[in-house]
């Protein structure tokens, strides 16, 4: 029996039924969001630390507050979002109406990571409500904490006849993706990725993919380095470096390097203390299986800061790695953990040769005082997403769309990014059923003087004229 047939028939038929399309109901469920962070964040602060060692701090900026603005900003612009997109028309159509319908896609999966179960949950789930779609949501089983939240929690604050939470490992996940939904929307890792999207594929659904990859960094001679050293510290070392726009490799020179590896150990010290298992603002790993594979990364180049860690605490310690090779593990795989490789290269054209060897990644990340420097990297270069002279702080932007190319991912969300993605852009022209004269010219039998007028009438062209 297929544990999960009666819920999909269950939102199918709501979804049928039009129960989703109207703005009063998207607008209730986007509020009953809202209540649900609210209501719950003291709850939602302890699972997160009890699931990665998160502080209270780590939590609102990057899971709650982050959520709470998305749903605020869909309340405040879902009846814009909503409204029919007026488009231009040629001479041939300027008696009609021409227009993009934005309308729902129907019954949605929406696949979360464990790294930030609540931001990976919400910012997704926001859009596909806010678009009117049915959803599923399958949270991470390895965040165990935060997924218990959901299905239970969760549940209350929204209508359960259009909204579902599915437990369940990699066996459930297979089963679920057996069934035909209108949407998925995976973030995760590319192994996992290409089975979502093979599974996506025998159905031909739809799919956004937000995966992740090796970020490079590159620190241009002309910086401070305590600058480029603070922001770079505090990016990598965010949710113990578990997050997959941190930058995963540093490429500067051999004079670059030995002014910043003691600026970063500067960094970490003033972040967090001599002894930073000791501190409560640096989270832990995930689980043992992670553990297990960071800590056979740590034997890659040589240890110039931290390398401590401790299986019993899942602790590792902020690690800076140096003299590292091209051919190593550390720089064959996305590290997801607190160990930041530095690569040295003689200049800029060879840092960008390096990067461009590779698979496009998810973010891209250049320092320099010379804004020159910047705009090579960033007009030399492909990336999901790029910032100059900071980290991932481009990603507190509504305004800019999230989202990877090539192997890193594909489609953006977001902000309306997202009300986008979970929306069909439907392409709408209302004709007139009189007039008919005006049509002759485009049927047989045909003339060339017909032709000449008809292509004349079908240029593309923005004007404020009529046909009298």
């Amino acid at each position: 029996m297929d544990s999960f047939e009666d819920t999909l028939r269950q939102l199918q038929e709501a979804f049928k039924s039009g129960r989703t399309r109207p703005a009063e109901f998207r607008a209730a469920q986007l509020q009953g969001l809202g209540r649900f962070l609210r209501d719950n964040k003291q709850q939602l602060q302890e699972a997160l630390a009890q699931d990665l060692r998160k502080s209270a701090f780590e939590s609102e900026v990057s899971e709650i507050a982050i959520s709470q603005a998305e749903v605020d900003l869909a309340l405040r612009n879902l009846r814009s979002w909503m409204k029919d997109e007026k488009v231009s028309k040629n001479l041939a159509t300027q008696l009609d109406s021409a227009f993009i319908r934005k309308e729902p896609l129907g019954v949605v999966l929406i696949i979360v990571p464990w790294n930030y179960p609540l931001n990976l949950t919400l910012v997704p789930l926001v859009g596909a409500i806010a678009a009117g779609n049915c959803v599923v949501l399958k949270p991470s089983e390895t965040s165990k904490a935060i997924e218990k939240i959901l299905a239970e929690v969760l549940p209350r604050y929204l209508d359960q006849s259009c909204f579902a939470v599915v437990l369940g490992g990699p066996q459930e996940t297979g089963q679920l993706l057996e069934h035909r939904f209108d949407y998925i929307f995976f973030t995760g890792n590319a192994y996992v990725g290409k089975i979502v999207m093979a599974a996506a594929a025998k159905h031909l659904t739809p799919i956004t993919l937000e995966l992740g990859g090796k970020n490079p960094c590159y620190v241009d001679d002309n910086c401070d380095p305590q600058i480029v050293a603070n922001r770079m510290a505090w990016f990598r070392y965010f949710n113990a470096g578990q997050t997959c726009v941190a930058p995963d490799y540093i490429l500067c020179s051999q004079e670059m390097q030995e002014r910043l590896v003691p600026a970063l150990q500067n960094a970490i010290t003033r972040f967090y203390g001599d002894n930073p298992q000791t501190s409560p603002n640096l989270g832990r790993i995930i689980n043992q299986k992670h553990f297990k594979r960071l800590q056979g990364l740590l034997g890659c180049g040589r240890v110039a800061i931290g390398g401590q860690s401790d299986e019993s605490d899942l602790y590792i310690a902020p690690t800076v790695l140096v003299d590292v090779q091209e051919t190593e593990p550390v720089m064959q795989e996305e590290i997801f953990g607190p160990i930041l490789p530095v690569v040295t290269v003689k200049n800029l054209d060879e840092a960008i040769d390096f990067i461009n060897r590779r698979e496009k990644p998810l973010a891209l990340y250049a320092f320099s005082k010379r804004s020159q420097v910047i705009k090579q990297v960033l007009a030399r270069t492909s990336s999901g997403g790029f910032c100059g002279n900071d980290g991932f702080m481009y990603m507190t932007l509504s305004s800019l769309p999230f989202g990877g190319v090539g192997s890193s991912g594909m489609g953006r969300y977001h902000g309306k990014f997202t009300f986008d993605t979970f929306s069909n852009q439907r392409a709408c022209l209302l004709r007139s059923p009189g007039m008919e004269k005006i049509n002759d010219l485009r049927y047989p039998p045909y003339s060339r003087r017909n032709l000449r007028v008809l292509l004349v009438a079908m240029e593309e062209r923005s004007c404020s004229c009529t046909l009298l």
